[in-house]
């Protein structure tokens, strides 16, 4: 499970921001087909998902992303066999692989964005030394 962790740096409100997949590993047949599930809570009224796979000790690498509104886009090199449609209503984003590689053993992470909340520029302002002096 992710979730998302709003940094606070100049004004908060009260977050219900965040991701839920359920756990466990998945098992299927080369060939067959299976879905990921993923359910969000987003206080904002305008938010986006994404789905990521990361194999081994590598970075996530960016499968595909869903909008509130609008289609969102996916990987040139999952538009094939990924796909994923955003329920408002359920709010839900499962993510479906169809045809099954070997190669598709990975682990698989939902995303809520935005993750962070304020302005970054502040965060920078608000670092400091031991001995106090701004860095």
């Amino acid at each position: 499970m992710i979730l998302y962790v709003p940094l606070c740096l100049t004004e908060c409100r009260a977050q219900t921001d965040s991701v839920q997949q359920p756990g466990g590993d998945v098992t299927a047949a080369e060939g067959d087909s299976v879905t990921l599930g993923c359910h969000f809570n987003s206080s904002l009224s305008n938010y986006y998902l994404f789905w990521y796979k990361q194999e081994g000790n590598n970075r996530p690498t960016f499968i595909l992303n869903r909008f509130k509104t609008g289609t969102g886009t996916t990987a040139e090199e999952f538009k094939e066999r990924f796909s994923s449609s955003l329920d408002s209503v359920s709010r839900s984003v499962p993510l479906t692989i169809h045809n099954l590689h070997v190669s598709d053993s990975a682990v698989y992470y939902c995303a809520l964005q935005p993750t962070v909340t304020g302005n970054s520029k502040t965060l920078y302002k608000n670092l400091h030394s031991r001995d106090k002096t701004i860095l």
